[in-house]
């Protein structure tokens, strides 16, 4: 997992595909278990914490690596809650780079 993680997210500049099934489950391995995909089109992932503090410096790590990836996932945080959503806009779907990204999260 770590090598993948280790990548960098591309910039997408549109008008490529998102990414089939085929490719799509030959890159959840290199994600944590409590990563799903919703249909087909993004990936999302909750994280419980023992209180807000905690689950806001949580959202402050993963928006630093958002902003250094220049690849920014949406986040829901709540008292001792939050789950990131990622897809890519550009294409309204699922690519490599919102693999790596969550994979990156995954770090934390």
């Amino acid at each position: 997992m770590s090598e993948f993680a280790a990548k960098r997210c591309v910039p997408c500049e549109g008008g490529v595909p998102p990414l089939t099934t085929t490719e799509r489950a030959g890159l959840i391995p290199h994600l944590d278990g409590d990563w799903k995909v919703v249909d087909g089109h993004h990936l999302e992932r909750a994280w419980s914490f023992p209180d807000f503090a905690s689950a806001l410096g949580f959202t402050n790590a993963a928006g630093a690596i958002c902003v250094a990836e220049n690849h920014h996932a949406d986040f829901e945080l709540g008292w001792g809650r939050v789950k990131a959503t990622i897809w890519t806009h550009k294409i309204d779907g699922l690519t490599e780079s919102d693999f790596v990204l969550a994979a990156k999260l995954d770090r934390i």
